[in-house]
């Protein structure tokens, strides 16, 4: 069958002849030297499975309803038999690519799936179709998303590129999946979403559109129909009524209805054409139907035009989705890590990363400059170290502690008493405030211990991430550094550990400090050391006002009246020495934590050589191999550049036609 014959043999051509003519001409036109290399960079991008990568083809999508006459329809136009039979002939989707070929004097046709290409002909297409379906789908009726392609080249075929679907079935029979429906639909869905399909919704004449699934899945995501064209099947089937069901449109057909005569029984494709165009001249109702409605030659025609017209609005866009994903492939490639050849390429890279390391850690927890981290905060060294030294500097008492439900001197005057001994009266044994001290200082001696670790652990975890943020390419680093720097800050612990218990061992076994602040504390308390003995000797009831210690009860004094004066001087001095050993136990872990960040971004370059690299310098040997993530990535990078690099040759050369096309 040839649509651009002029069919001079036609008997039943009159006013309707002059019509068809002129829609074959118009065939014959759209075959030039634009649409057709528009149309083959389409396929080759299809081909190429560029539709993998996110990026979205022109593509006419045929669906419809099962036997509403979708296979007939594709049949018509290529002019060659497709499988038939009873439930799903189509259960994989058939990308049909027909080529015109005027030349041609015998159809070329091939299958291209699963990588393999099989010549076949007309005779035997069905038959070839079937075994791929089997092939790719199973031999019993389950359906597929992969996709089969068939080119025909033939002359006298429209050059159009059609995908066709399973028709859509809600009852699965014998042999098929429970979810057949569901199955359908998302494969009809994921073709027709796209705003660069465009839908040909093949329906019965027989049913009332409103009623076919194909009509609701293809309003779902064309709610205007915009992109829907219509073709009705069985017309001669149910003829009463269809010029208003294709004329009022109630189910918003955008693109218009073509209404067709399918081959019946063992016509030829000329002849089935000569019944169609005779069945619209000449049936008393089909007749009225407006021939730019009717007849294979006009759907034919209206798929070229708008196979032309999507291709022409789509392809700048799909060039420049193609250049875009392109330059961001080979941006993430050249960030990856060199693929190591030699050992001196691996020792350099190494080297680049202990520079990176120090530097971050320079920034992040000696110079509080955040640049590198902007918004992560756990990165912000100096800041979250400031956090947790304020955190412990409120911690540490400020006065010095006494023990819970103790009343006013009682801790004090339990320990005189228990220090009686022949000696003069008014003497105080130094013994007795180093006895409290020590029970002070013991109580808080966890803190600073607390602190130094709380501060420790942070700065491992940081050490660890920074580490691995300049190395997440060579696992070999990773591993090996992390164990070193748990080393390295275990290491730190014990020295801290030690150093805090120096430091508290000194408070227990002296009493001392040159601050003039001591003095001028113990003198201000003891101004009112005058105000206790009369407040006990008279029997005043009433509280007083101490200073350091505000208005107090004094009642339970009365007993120990004889060393109330000893208590108080013992408290006093208590007071104004806790504010030296606080400041000690301050400053001089604050000291020690800067001191030992300095050492650690000093030292740890050393130790990450000495446990990575090792004596005969094996790691740097590993640090060639690529872990399996990486190698991974890295090739399937080079292949989505290069199917990028193909597509994008591809499109170079028709650019132009699509300008000359606008125009």
């Amino acid at each position: 069958m040839e649509y651009i014959k002029q069919k001079k043999e036609n008997p039943t051509e009159s006013a309707n002849g002059s019509s068809e003519t002129s829609g074959m001409n118009a065939l014959t036109a759209s075959y030039n030297d634009r649409i057709r290399p528009l149309l083959d960079a389409i396929d080759r991008l299809r081909q190429l499975k560029i539709t993998q990568e996110g990026i979205q083809l022109p593509t006419i999508v045929v669906v419809g309803d099962q036997s509403s006459g979708k296979s007939s329809v594709l049949e018509s136009l290529a002019g060659i038999s497709l499988p038939k039979g009873q439930g799903i002939c189509t259960r994989v989707p058939l990308v049909m690519s027909l080529q015109n070929d005027p030349l041609s004097t015998t159809p070329t046709l091939q299958l291209n799936y699963a990588d393999k290409t099989v010549a076949t002909s007309e005779a035997s297409i069905a038959s070839a179709i079937n075994a791929a379906t089997v092939e790719i789908a199973g031999d019993n009726k389950g359906i597929s998303g992969t996709p089969i392609t068939l080119v025909v080249k033939k002359k006298g075929v429209p050059d159009l590129t059609m995908v066709d679907l399973p028709g859509i079935t809600r009852v699965p029979v014998h042999g098929q999946p429970k979810d057949i429906y569901e199955q359908i639909a998302n494969i009809i869905t994921e073709y027709i979403k796209p705003k660069e399909s465009i839908i040909l919704n093949v329906l019965s004449a027989t049913v009332d559109f409103p009623t076919c699934e194909s009509i609701r899945m293809s309003q779902i995501v064309d709610e205007t129909g915009e992109r829907t064209l219509a073709v009705v099947t069985k017309v001669d089937k149910a003829p009463e009524g269809l010029l208003e069901k294709v004329t009022i449109d109630d189910v918003k057909i955008g693109l218009g209805y073509v209404c067709v005569r399918n081959r019946i029984g063992d016509e030829t494709y000329e002849d089935a054409r000569v019944a169609e165009a005779e069945l619209f001249e000449s049936h008393p109702l089909l007749s009225t139907i407006d021939k730019s409605m009717v007849g294979i030659p006009v759907l034919a025609q209206r798929l070229t035009d708008i196979q032309a017209t999507i291709i022409a609005r789509c392809l700048p866009d799909t060039v420049k989705k193609i250049n875009d994903m392109l330059s961001q492939n080979i941006d993430e490639l050249n960030k990856m890590p060199r693929n190591m050849s030699t050992i001196a390429n691996a020792l350099t890279e190494f080297i680049q990363i202990l520079k990176r390391v120090r530097d971050s850690l320079e920034k992040l927890i000696v110079r509080g400059e955040f640049d590198e981290f902007p918004d992560d905060q756990k990165f912000h060294g100096t800041a979250r170290v400031a956090e947790m030294l304020h955190k412990y500097s409120k911690i540490l008492p400020s006065t010095c502690p006494v023990d819970d439900g103790s009343l006013l001197l009682m801790e004090e005057v339990c320990v005189l008493e228990e220090a009686k001994g022949i000696h003069l009266p008014n003497f105080l044994p130094r013994s007795i405030f180093l006895t409290l001290l020590r029970k002070k200082v013991e109580s808080i001696a966890h803190i600073p211990h607390d602190f130094i670790m709380e501060v420790l652990e942070y700065l491992e975890s940081l050490v660890i991430n920074i580490l691995t943020h300049h190395s997440d390419n060579y696992p070999q680093i990773y591993y090996r550094g992390t164990r070193a720097v748990h080393n390295f800050i275990g290491n730190m612990r014990n020295h801290s550990r030690q150093y805090i218990q120096v430091m508290i061992e000194m408070e227990l076994v002296a009493d001392f400090t040159s601050s003039p602040d001591y003095m001028k504390t113990y003198s201000g308390l003891m101004v009112d050391q005058g105000k206790l003995v009369p407040q006990i000797e008279n029997n005043y009831s009433s509280p007083i006002n101490l200073e350091g210690f505000g208005e107090v009860n004094v009642e339970h004094l009365r007993p120990h009246k004889e060393v109330v004066d000893q208590a108080f001087d013992l408290r006093v001095r208590l007071l104004a020495y806790w504010k030296s050993i606080i400041l000690r136990l301050v400053d001089g872990v604050v000291l020690h934590v800067l001191y030992s960040i300095k050492c650690m971004v000093e030292k740890l370059e050393s130790v990450l050589v000495e446990e990575i690299v090792g004596p005969q310098m094996a790691g740097i040997e590993i640090m060639m191999e690529e872990s399996p993530a990486t190698a991974a990535n890295r090739e399937r990078l080079k292949k989505r550049i290069d199917l990028l690099k193909k597509s994008k040759e591809v499109v170079a050369g028709v650019m132009d036609r699509v300008t000359i096309g606008r125009k």
